[in-house]
């Protein structure tokens, strides 16, 4: 199925769409694409604000600050697979028997499945500058990424081996 399906339909079933990514077999490169596919979403849902900025204030280049958010993506690289790291390590404290590859999995899909409102909140800030609207829109985007996060560990958690 595409990602864009796959998207659309975690918003009414979320467990069941990473049930299926996780019987598909281990794929690192698999994996990895949904980091990658988020990176480019987060990079693309920041440039309206950015082009906000470059026009309220000249002195901030367009071009500077998409290097700086570049720059910055390329440093969440590391950051995500240790935030998936640590997240399997509580897992596994409470009690979850899945794998590393399966926090991965979690962490790495539901970055992509809340993205969407990432790009929202972009547009948002974009058009009406960074207020109240463009806040909430944000906290509904983390929310929602919470929520498919925790979603996605409990059916990573069923696992029974505790393949690296």
């Amino acid at each position: 199925m595409s990602l864009t399906t796959d998207m659309r339909q975690s918003w009414t079933g979320h467990r069941k769409v990473v049930r299926r990514h996780l019987s598909r077999g281990r794929s690192e490169p698999f994996v990895f694409t949904f980091l990658f596919v988020f990176m480019i979403l987060a990079f693309v849902s920041q440039y309206p604000r950015a082009a906000r900025i470059a026009l309220e204030n000249p002195d901030m280049p367009l071009l500077a600050q998409l290097l700086g958010m570049a720059y910055g993506l390329l440093i969440f690289l590391p950051f995500a697979y240790g935030l998936a790291a640590v997240s399997h390590i509580i897992a596994r404290a409470l009690g979850a028997r899945g794998t590393w590859y399966g926090a991965r999995l979690a962490l790495f899909y539901s970055l992509v499945a809340a993205s969407p409102l990432m790009l929202l909140q972009g547009l948002v800030a974009g058009l009406l500058g960074l207020g109240m609207q463009s806040f909430l829109v944000g906290i509904f985007a983390l929310t929602a990424f919470v929520v498919f996060w925790a979603l996605a560990l409990v059916e990573v958690g069923k696992g029974d081996d505790d393949a690296v």
